[in-house]
This record gives structure tokens, sequence and C-alpha cells, in this order.
């Protein structure tokens, strides 16, 4: 017997200690003395600070997620902390004022007290439906000017573990900037995804990139199906397919499209789209432009996707109650928000159980996780084979851009449907040389043990940094195994505070809040790379005010 997770949230929460282990068994009575019937199969371990619940918060596990130890191999942790009341009540409060302070600000502007930089509609157009939102426009112009000079820096340099910064100013509440001509020298990179360090202007990626820019050129110029299929594109699906473990490949220009435009070629009218409530903006546009019916199910949760399963299979299509043409399941690798790793062995489950069809978007995880950098699929030791569609981008780990996609009876199929394939300008050589180097050295055909050595790094990295930010105090999102850290900041003031003075320190961070994330759970975002060193991770860790090395350029 053991407490359960529904009287350690619900019945007695303090029960909670620093380290608490939720017990699992079929059916009995837990220590508080309530019966309960439990559905729990693994046993999950979730760290905890002795004091958290006196500091208000609660915990949000994943307990109404079927857990099935039979389907891992090894442990898998995963830790969310719901914001604490006092916090949300705090940063509601603070939204609040900003839009108080927001609506008297645009009565000034009306009367011309204070000068709009805002775009306006034009005078003759007055009478018009307005081409803007007026929320939208409102939040823009009012909260998000505040603290727009934490986005959209220039870089200068190689988005490495370092990075060079153009030095800029503000002297109308950051609706322009001027830049200085000077350049912020050495800023830590903690927010490029560059997983595996390839994002570098030297070493043989580099080297064999430049030697296909000499023999190719830059550009194409043409469409794939025309006459821009290039003897390299066809090496690099070859290699991807082998990578993946799949029977062919195909690859395309630009991440985003590679979801927003081949999830249409895939799925139609009549068929269903289960997507996870956090799955990124370029599947729900891929979901929505299908023209597919689209349901959603909890994040990584089992039991509501099994529930719209069943319902799917029991009712089928709204009206007419035929069944569907098919069902799609979509989820991701790593989500690059949470930092949580996808439930892939219960997916595959599911989807085997129930005769759905599995889209994976290795976007975050391919590279980055594995024994063999081979994504989500190498990390939980499945056969690729279970994966209908697998999905990744070459941005992330490879340091080059576009994606692919690998399946079986599948890629023929897209050649002949998916707009990308048809109407895109094809992958730009060097950008297909870069990808094909870092690829054969994660596989270690370049004859040396530096691709093996740099995922080992990367997890190192993450192991190390997680648990730095942890044992200060710090609430952070995510599976112990993802590069992707959220620390969460919560408040409005503290988003553009927190990437403001971790500048000042030399530390480049990316900061997130409304609507990227829900209104209270505004955050800072550090990406793990293998090119950090244990220094720069303690820097950051331990930031300290330190002068900021700049250079003139004039």
């Amino acid at each position: 017997m053991g407490f359960c997770a529904h009287c350690l949230t619900v019945h007695k929460p303090w029960l909670l200690v620093s380290q608490c282990t939720l017990l699992t068994f079929e059916k009995g009575t837990c220590l508080t003395g309530f019966n309960h019937t439990h559905r729990h199969t693994r046993t999950h371990t979730v760290q905890r600070s002795p004091v958290s619940w006196l500091r208000g918060i609660s915990w949000r596990s994943n307990q109404n997620v079927t857990h099935n130890s039979s389907l891992y191999k090894k442990p898998f942790a995963e830790s969310f902390e719901e914001t604490p009341l006092l916090v949300a009540v705090l940063t509601y409060m603070g939204y609040g004022i900003l839009t108080i302070f927001g609506y008297l600000r645009d009565f000034l502007r009306h009367w011309s007290i204070e000068k709009c930089h805002v775009a306006r509609e034009k005078e003759e157009q007055k009478d018009f439906v307005p081409l803007y939102q007026d929320f939208e426009n409102f939040y823009t112009r009012n909260l998000y000017m505040r603290i727009r000079d934490n986005w959209n820096r220039p870089i200068c340099s190689v988005p490495g573990a370092k990075m060079d910064l153009v030095e800029r100013v503000s002297h109308d509440y950051n609706w322009t900037f001027e830049h200085t001509g000077k350049v912020v020298k050495d800023v830590i990179n903690m927010g490029s995804y560059n997983y595996l360090g390839f994002a570098e202007n030297t070493g043989a990626c580099a080297d064999a990139a430049i030697e296909a820019t000499e023999k190719y050129g830059v550009g194409v110029g043409s469409t794939r199906c025309e006459i821009g299929n290039l003897d390299i594109h066809e090496e690099l699906e070859q290699l991807v397919a082998r990578f993946l473990g799949v029977e062919s490949s195909m690859a395309f220009g630009m991440g985003f499209a590679t979801n927003s435009m081949n999830i249409p070629a895939l799925t139609g009218k009549g068929c269903l789209i289960l997507s996870d409530e956090l799955n990124h903006a370029s599947l729900v546009l891929g979901a929505r432009l299908s023209g597919s019916t689209i349901r959603v199910f909890k994040h990584n949760n089992m039991q509501s996707l099994e529930k719209l399963l069943r319902d799917a299979i029991a009712h089928g299509q709204p009206r007419t109650h035929r069944p569907w043409k098919k069902i799609l399941i979509v989820v991701e690798g790593i989500y690059s928000m949470e930092g949580s790793i996808v439930r892939l062995p219960e997916v595959v489950a599911l989807k085997k159980r129930y005769k759905a069809y599995l889209y994976l978007d290795e976007a975050h995880s391919i590279g980055a996780l594995g024994p063999n950098g081979r994504g989500v699929v190498d990390y939980f030791g499945l056969d690729p084979k279970d994966v209908d569609i697998m999905m990744g981008t070459f941005t992330k780990s490879f340091g080059a851009a576009g994606g692919y996609i690998g399946g079986k009876q599948l890629i023929d199929y897209l050649r002949r449907h998916s707009h990308s394939a048809l109407y895109a300008t094809s992958m730009s050589p060097p950008v297909a040389q870069q990808i094909i180097t870092s690829m054969r050295i994660i596989m270690g055909e370049d004859g040396t043990t530096l691709g093996v050595d740099r995922i080992r790094q990367l997890s190192e990295n993450t192991t190390y940094f997680r648990r730095e930010l942890r044992e200060m105090g710090f609430i952070i999102y995510g599976n112990d195994d993802s590069p992707v850290v959220p620390m969460m900041l919560y408040m409005p003031a503290k988003i553009g505070a927190f990437g403001r003075e971790m500048l000042k320190r030399n530390i480049g961070t990316v900061v997130v809040g409304f609507p990227a994330t829900p209104i209270i759970e505004s955050r800072a975002r550090f990406c793990i790379s293998a090119a950090h060193t244990r220094e720069m991770l303690d820097t950051v860790s331990h930031p300290v005010i330190s002068p900021i090395t700049v250079r003139n350029t004039k």
C-alpha cells in the first residue's frame, strides 16, 4: 500500500515530501484510508521541494495518464508544477494594470496628447471593415512594445556556443531601434537550437559546404519535379532514409512547410486528426488546411487520446455516423515550449489497438535524443516501422535548413501530391551538403567518434544544467533528458527584466510570454548544446554582473 496520486493532490496535499514515490497497485486502500480503484502500472518518481506547499505551489502530475511499465525500458521522469495561486493572482493583476494604462494611453493618443506610432487605417478607409483586429493591435502597442527589445536582436556571427550581438538603442520606447555601431562580443548563446554544435564556420561541415557552393552554386532556380533535382538531393534522401531506418525519405527546403503543406496531402474531408494540444503551429496549420475534422487531446495524456479514439470508432463521422476514412494521430518528439517528450510507446500501442495512423514530428528530437542521435524512436528503442509518417527538420541538430518526411509506401505519393514537392524551389546545394556531412558524422561514417562524443556531451550538459537549476530552487518544466529547459517566470514584468538582466551578464536567452504561452505561464527557455562547456553552463546558472565587451565597427 502507498499514497495514491488522487490523495496526494486532492485529499492530503501536505503528505508530499521532498522525494515522493507513487506506489502502483490495481485495487486497494491507500495510506490515507480512501478506497480507490487504480490502473497505474508504473512507478513514477517526482522531485519536490520540502517547502513548496508552503509557497503555495501545487503539483501538476500526469496522474490521469495510463502508464504501462512493460512499454518502457527505462524510467520516464517529467516534472510540471501549476502556477502558485499567489503568483497567478499577482500575474493577472499585472496584466490588468497594464490593460488599464493601455486604455489611458489610447485615450491620450486619440486626442493627440501622446504621439501614436502604430499602423492605422487610412483616413479614406475609416468606414471600411478594420484590417487589423482591435484587441491584438491593443496588445501590441501597449504590452508587447514595452518589452520588444528582448526579441529580434540582430547577431553578426555564427550562432554557436557564443555569439556577437549588434548593439542597438531605442529613443521612443521600443517603437524604433538605432544601431550604435558597436558589437556585444562573446555572448553565451542559450537560445539557438544548436543541439549538437554543428552551427559553425570551421570544420568538416563548413569545408564541405564551401566545396558544394563552388560546384553547384547557391541557388537551384527550379522545383524538384522540373530541373531542380540534383544528384546531391538524391544522395541526401538516401542517407536520411538509412539514418532513420525507413524505406525512403523526401527532403524539403523549409521545415515549417514540411508540416503545413504535407498534412493536407495525407488527409482530407472525411478524415479525423487527433492532435496534441501543444502541437507546433505548423502542425496546426497543416491540419486546418487539410479540411479534416480536428479533435484535440490533453498534452501527453493517453487516457484523453484513447477516449477520442474510442469515440471516433464508436460514433464515426458527425450526422452520418459513417466510419472515418482514416484517423491520424499527430504528436511531436520534444515539445519546444514545455521541454516534454512524447510518450511514444503508449501512443504506438494505442495506434495499433485502434488501427490509426501516426504522424511524428521530430523537429527538436532528431539528433538530440537517443544513444545514436536518431530521435525519440531511438530513445525508446522502438521499431521505426511502427511510425507511419516520420517528420523532422534539419534546422536544429544539423545546423542547416529544411525538413524531411520518411516512411514506407508513402514517399512516391507525396512526390506527386505534396505542394512543397511540386511548387517549392529545391533545397540550396550547400545546405544539402551541410546536412549530409553532419549526418555522416553523427552516424560515424566519417571515421571518427565526433558524432557519438557530441551526443554524449549534449546528454551530460542537459543533465547537469537541469540539476543545477533545480538545486537552486527554480521551477523548470519538462523531461530530464530534454535539452529544451523552460524556466518559469510567470509575471509579465519579469519577461523583459530577465532578458535584459541576462544580457547585461553577457548571456543571450529567449523569453516567452502570452500568446505563445498561457497568460500566467511566462517563461525563459534555455536550449542546451553539445558545444557548451561546463564553465559556460556555470556562468548561466550562477550569473554575475560583468563588464560587457564591445567593439566599434565604424
